[in-house]
């Protein structure tokens, strides 16, 4: 299931039905789990560890050096996960001594085509990055967050569960779990209504996310008031929990 054209460090670990197309390397440090697809010209660069069942199209780049001045050659990692779909031109880079030292990717993702992952982000599970989206270095994402196509992350900034970006949005701060943001500078739009249908939230719990949108970004009350009176949503209904916790530890502050 290995071409006779590709080229593989002799130390990396991979599994007995791992299949490697054509003029793609592998190279040291790199551990590959049963199951995964690798289609031509594509190169995987270590410490790299990729789990079960992932498809990786031709030509991305996985676990290349980081994309940071301050590199200077530490070894540091990249983690993949299972069942990720990462399609052509994605790149993926390793994590810098300066965080954790690792890039993170969960399970059941999909990256289209020319995403860029930077330096020690962590991404969670079942999350999609449309074309061409690009995060900066020590972004997170968190599971069932969308980012359109286009989308740019900047650094240190957090995306929160169930959350979406339209098409080609500028994200400069953090998005709160289940809102919507579009623009350029981003602004929040609403709540991500039709993908928390999709994904069975009751009618309730999201009818409690709109009121919470419309205290925290159209009412005309003071932020504290709007807060407390989201406290109080938060203690009948664990989504707005999720929300109302995450606005208390965000750090870069929130799209409004």
């Amino acid at each position: 299931m290995i071409h006779q054209t590709a080229i593989i460090d002799p130390s990396a670990n991979i599994a007995d039905n791992v299949s490697i197309g054509p003029y793609s390397v592998i190279e040291a440090e790199v551990e590959i789990g049963e199951g995964t697809e690798i289609a031509p010209h594509v190169v995987i660069k270590g410490p790299t560890t990729i789990g079960k069942d992932n498809r990786i199209f031709q030509f991305a780049s996985i676990g290349e050096q980081p994309q940071d001045l301050k590199y200077a050659g530490q070894k540091t990692r990249l983690e993949i996960g299972d069942r990720n779909t990462i399609r052509e031109y994605v790149t993926l880079n390793r994590g810098t001594v300066e965080d954790r030292g690792v890039t993170t990717i969960g399970n059941d993702n999909l990256f289209m085509t020319s995403c860029h992952v930077a330096h020690d982000c962590v991404i969670g599970d079942h999350v999609i990055l449309a074309n061409a989206v690009a995060l900066a270095g020590h972004v997170r994402v968190d599971d069932y967050a969308i980012l359109g196509g286009y989308s740019t992350v900047h650094q240190f900034t957090r995306i929160g569960a169930h959350s979406f970006s339209g098409f080609a949005t500028a994200i400069d701060r953090d998005i709160l779990p289940f809102f919507t943001v579009a623009g350029n500078r981003a602004r929040a739009v609403g709540i991500n209504k039709e993908g928390l249908k999709r994904r069975d939230f009751s009618p309730e719990s999201i009818k409690a996310l709109q009121n919470a949108f419309k205290l925290l970004v159209k009412s005309p009350i003071a932020h504290k008031d709007a807060m407390n009176r989201v406290e109080e949503l938060a203690g009948e209904f664990v989504e707005v929990k999720q929300l109302f916790d995450f606005i208390e530890s965000s750090e870069r502050g929130w799209i409004r």
